[in-house]
C-alpha cells in the first residue's frame, strides 16, 4: 500500500516534533475557516472587548459563529472593506480588539492602502481574517482566489501574518492573534483539508514546528501544503530519502533559527505554499538563507499566474500543489546539494 494511501486512511504515523514523538493521524477533513470561527467564540467568551465586523459574508468566513453568540458585539459593515478596516482601527485605538473578516482577495488587495496607513502605520490592534485563500477555493475562480496576499501583508511594518495548516491550528492561531498586541492577518481556506494536528500540538506565533525529522532535505510548508509535505516525506522515506517537514505557520515574524538550523543540518530546502512562489513563504525563507547560510532551494507554489475555476483537488493538481510536485522539487534540489 502506498504511503499516501496509508495516510489518507487515517492510519497513525509517528512524527517527530522538537525531539519528542507524538502520534499524529488524519482525523477527517474540515476547512480552516471553521477553526477561525470557533476561535472567535473562545475569544469572545474570554474578553468583553473583542468585537467582530462583518462584510455581508458572515456564513462564508464563519464570523456567523460570533454573531450568533454575541450579537451586541457584532457589526455588519456591508461590502466595504476599506471602511470596515478604518472603523476597526478606530475601535482598536479606543481599547477594543476588533476582528474584520472577508475573502482574502478583498481583505488584502482591495484594502491595501487602509491596511498600510490605518493599521500598520498606527500599529493598531486590529485582526484581519482573509478567507477563501489559495487556489482551493474551487469554482469561485481567479477573482476570488487570493494568491498574492501573503506578499502584500508580510511587507507591511508591524504586521503579523499567520497561515495555519488545519482546522485545529486555525482555532489556536485565531486565539493567539487575539491575545497578541498589534495588527495581525490570518489566512484560512474554504475547502475541507485534512485535520491532523492535536490539542497538544504546540502553536506559538513566530515559532515553527518540526512535524517529521530528517537530514537529507527540509520541506518548509504552510497551510494545507503541510499535509502534502508529510505525504511526500513518507513516500520519499520509502525511497531512501530522509525528509524533514517543518510547519511554518507564521510567515511574519518568521522563525529564522528553524530555517538556519534546517539548512545547516539538511543542506537542501524545499518550500511549499498555496500562494504565488514570488514573495510569499519561499521568498521569506530565501531571504533568511541569503543573509545567514546560502543553501540550494526549490519552490513549490503557483507559478506567476492567476487561478481558475474547478474542483479544489483538480486545481491543486493542475497548478502543481500536490505531494507529487513536492517530491519532484526534492529530487531536483538534491541534485544541487553539495
Amino acid at each position: 500500500m502506498a504511503v499516501a494511501e496509508v495516510l489518507n486512511r487515517s492510519i497513525s504515523q509517528t512524527l517527530s516534533t522538537n525531539g519528542s514523538a507524538p502520534r499524529f493521524e488524519m482525523n477527517g477533513k474540515k476547512a480552516t475557516r471553521f477553526g477561525f470561527g470557533e476561535g472567535l467564540v473562545v475569544l469572545g467568551e474570554k474578553y468583553d472587548n473583542v468585537v467582530v465586523l462583518g462584510g455581508d459574508i458572515t456564513g462564508s468566513v464563519m464570523t456567523s459563529y460570533f454573531k450568533d453568540k454575541f450579537p451586541e458585539r457584532f457589526f455588519s459593515m456591508g461590502i466595504t472593506e476599506a471602511t470596515a478596516t478604518l472603523v476597526a482601527s478606530g475601535l482598536a485605538l479606543s481599547g477594543m480588539i476588533p476582528f474584520f473578516a472577508t475573502y482574502g482577495a478583498f481583505a488584502s488587495c482591495r484594502n491595501t492602502d487602509m491596511i498600510r496607513i490605518s493599521l500598520a502605520y498606527n500599529d493598531a490592534n486590529v485582526k484581519i481574517g482573509g478567507g477563501h485563500a489559495g487556489i482551493s477555493v474551487g469554482e469561485d475562480g481567479a477573482t476570488h482566489q487570493a494568491l498574492e496576499e501573503m506578499a502584500i501583508i508580510r511587507v507591511m511594518p508591524n504586521m503579523t501574518l499567520v497561515v495555519p495548516c488545519d482546522f485545529l491550528e486555525a482555532k489556536k492561531a485565531t486565539i493567539a492573534i487575539g491575545e497578541h498586541y498589534g495588527p495581525c492577518y490570518i489566512r484560512f481556506g474554504r475547502s475541507d483539508v485534512p485535520s491532523f494536528t492535536r490539542e497538544d500540538t504546540p502553536f506559538e506565533i513566530g515559532k515553527a514546528q518540526t512535524f517529521k525529522d530528517g537530514n537529507d532535505v527540509a520541506i518548509i510548508a504552510c497551510g494545507p501544503m503541510v499535509w502534502e509535505a508529510l505525504v511526500a516525506a513518507y513516500e520519499l522515506e520509502a525511497e531512501g530519502v530522509s525528509a524533514r517537514v517543518i510547519n511554518m505557520a507564521t510567515i511574519k515574524p518568521i522563525d529564522r533559527l528553524a530555517i538556519v538550523r534546517a539548512a545547516g543540518e539538511c543542506k537542501a530546502i524545499v518550500t511549499a505554499e498555496e500562494h504565488q512562489v514570488t514573495a510569499g513563504l519561499g521568498g521569506a525563507v530565501s531571504e533568511v538563507l541569503a543573509q545567514e547560510l546560502p543553501t540550494p532551494i526549490e519552490f513549490v507554489g503557483v507559478k506567476d499566474t492567476f487561478g481558475g475555476s474547478g474542483k479544489p483537488d483538480e486545481l491543486m493538481k493542475y497548478f502543481g500543489l500536490t505531494s507529487a510536485d513536492i517530491k519532484s522539487a526534492v529530487q531536483k534540489v538534491l541534485k544541487r546539494k553539495q
